[in-house]
């Protein structure tokens, strides 16, 4: 059983289809520490679209009008997914913010991980030394 994410943040977004006419579709949005779920018609109850943070490799903000924010979410495989929200209602920082985040912490769990194991190959090599 999945252990559910603690929601920083959840609302309505627009998501442009993939369709040939590319209509702005609302999509209900829950956004964790680890990812942003799309939900379609705004139903939590239908089964939704999970964009993890290790996917997704940046958040472009594309253009800014009176009413809308319009940016970009790119994914590790050069995919691109476009958004709009509300011009108050900032969706788009929240987003980066929670990414740069997530990102943070990744690369700090690396960098303790590579540490540990350059430890441990250099008691090992002391071992070695010692031995007759």
């Amino acid at each position: 059983m999945k252990m559910q994410a603690e929601v920083i943040r959840e609302g309505e977004l627009e998501k442009r289809s993939d369709s040939l006419f590319q209509l702005w579709k609302k999509k209900l949005v829950v956004l964790t520490k680890d990812s942003l779920s799309l939900f379609p018609d705004g139903h939590k109850r239908a089964k939704g679209k999970e964009l993890g943070f290790g996917s997704i490799l940046k958040v472009d903000c594309v253009e800014r009008t009176g009413k809308y924010i319009y940016f970009t979410i790119v994914t590790k495989d050069r995919k691109e997914i476009d958004f709009r929200c509300p011009d108050q209602s900032c969706w788009n920082a929240s987003i980066t913010m929670a990414l740069i985040d997530f990102q943070n912490k990744r690369a700090i769990q690396d960098f303790k991980s590579r540490q540990e194991l350059e430890q441990a190959a250099g008691t090992q090599e002391r071992r070695l030394a010692r031995a007759p």
